[in-house]
């Protein structure tokens, strides 16, 4: 186990036997769209194996797809937009991306909340990824871009050039071996594993719901190590049983199970 990657499990947050509702984590999901609903699903399912509360805000017609679906296996609170704002205050980290389309209407909304809420710990994915002002970017901020977002935010800013990162903001660059790069500075952490089962639709959204449901309460580059390891371990675990035939739903299942697994090593040790 890498030296990094072993801290940041021994500094995890676990929560105390004396807490309450909502005081081990509460994170706002801001995704979806009328064409993408699966993406914001899975980020929202493994951020409930994570956090007490995980509240999500959508499209109207996404919304409504969510709240008659919940039944049967969604765990968050739906939101209006109308009411994005309290829900952001009472957020611990928020993040925003998943499933949401490349419109106008996207550039707009994530543009006027990371300009109106910028000391919010934000994770910033997908389609919000690929629309935002970079300009807008802070230290406490952490995008997860793969290798053609990146590219595409260098063509707005040489800052975010991945030879020689030198963006204000945590990046979590995901490929065959992830990248973690820490605010203004070129050198990256870099977490290899996983599998070619791991191309599936979805993976890169498990991912950003679990970075952003352990960034709730944990420092940013000890969630992005944790949620890149964690992910990648199962995805690892998963081809050792089945080969490279299985889903994303799949990952989010077998995810909470690996971290179990690693926090008793550790204690083991």
């Amino acid at each position: 186990m890498k030296k990094e990657i072993r801290q940041a499990l021994q500094k995890i947050y676990l929560p105390n036997s004396n807490s309450h509702k909502g005081q081990n984590g509460k994170l706002l999901i801001i995704g979806g769209s009328k064409l993408f609903h699966a993406a914001s699903k899975w980020s929202l399912d493994i951020a409930t194996k994570i956090v007490d509360m995980v509240f999500y805000s959508s499209v109207p017609s996404n919304n409504k797809l969510i709240q008659e679906a919940k039944q049967n296996f969604w765990g968050g609170i739906v939101i209006e937009r109308s009411k994005l704002k309290s829900y952001i205050q009472e957020a611990d980290a928020i993040l925003i991306g998943p499933g949401m389309d490349r419109s106008f209407y996207t550039k707009r909304l994530v543009n006027q909340l990371l300009k109106k809420y910028p000391d919010k710990k934000w994770v910033i994915d997908a389609g919000a990824l690929q629309m935002l002002n970079p300009n807008l970017l802070k230290k406490q901020h952490i995008i997860t871009p793969h290798h053609q977002e990146i590219a595409l935010l260098a063509q707005k800013s040489p800052l975010f050039a991945e030879k020689n990162y030198q963006a204000n903001c945590f990046c979590l660059l995901k490929g065959p071996s992830d990248k973690i790069f820490k605010p203004t500075s070129p050198l990256s952490l870099q977490i290899a594993g996983g599998n070619p089962g791991m191309t599936k639709g979805g993976t890169g959204d498990v991912l950003a719901g679990l970075l952003a449901a352990f960034y709730c309460k944990n420092a940013a580059l000890d969630s992005c190590i944790l949620a890149s390891y964690l992910n990648k371990t199962a995805g690892e675990k998963l081809y050792q049983k089945q080969g490279v035939y299985y889903n994303t739903n799949d990952l989010v299942e077998i995810i909470p199970e690996v971290l179990w697994q690693e926090l008793q090593k550790l204690q083991n040790d």
